[in-house]
């Protein structure tokens, strides 16, 4: 009999925040997003001049866990979930740590999508939901061999999940997503009637 087996396996680890400490207060942390979209101009002005729909900090805010206590609260948390995650992959850390980088707002509204791209130079990157309507966009995944399957034919419309070109997930708000920096991913347009609002950062090896 033919033996086939899986290897080099992409890992895509998902979770509610709330799993470990300290709790997030929802309510609280929409909030504050919402206010520093508000205030945030450089971000405003960043986002016009480079044709983003909504709002993202990432050009303009880098101190968000000092401004905001909420946001030293989720820090917390998500070094946790980091943590779990880089067990599961087996990292050998050499003795070092994987240590916050960059934390970022999105607020993408009805329409808004995010260009299908990879987070270099990170080692794991993720989101967490805090407001996802009903329609959201969702996350799409993208098979990290595509750029090398020159003469592939394409899966079939039905094939096995792990053999698929893309996944999409639907993640609730309250989710926390983590994966390996380099797996590109993308947000297909939100077509919600509301705007979608999440959190995401990336991990480095420091």
């Amino acid at each position: 009999m033919p033996e086939i087996e899986s290897l080099f396996v992409t890992r895509l680890y998902r979770a509610a925040l709330a799993e470990f400490a300290p709790a997030i207060d929802a309510r609280e942390l929409e909030t504050s997003c919402l206010s520093i979209a508000r205030d945030d101009a450089a971000g405003q002005a960043w986002c016009a001049e480079n044709g983003y729909p909504g709002y993202t900090s990432y050009a303009s805010l880098t101190d968000l866990p000092w401004r905001f206590p909420v946001f030293a609260d989720l820090v917390e948390v998500l070094d946790r979930h980091v943590a779990a995650f880089a067990e599961d992959l087996e990292f050998d850390l050499g003795g070092r740590t994987l240590a916050l980088e960059d934390l970022w707002i999105n607020i993408l509204p009805p329409g808004g999508t995010h260009a299908s791209h990879i987070h270099p130079h990170s080692v794991i990157s993720g989101t967490t939901y805090v407001a996802m309507p009903e329609g959201a966009g969702a996350l799409k995944l993208e098979d990290p061999r595509s750029g090398r399957m020159m003469a592939a034919p394409a899966r079939c419309r039905n094939a096995r999940r792990e053999m698929q070109s893309f996944i999409y997930l639907a993640p609730e708000a309250g989710d926390v997503l983590l994966w390996e920096s380099w797996l590109r991913h993308e947000v297909p347009p939100n077509r919600a009637r509301e705007a979608r609002t999440s959190v995401s950062f990336n991990y480095a090896w420091e």
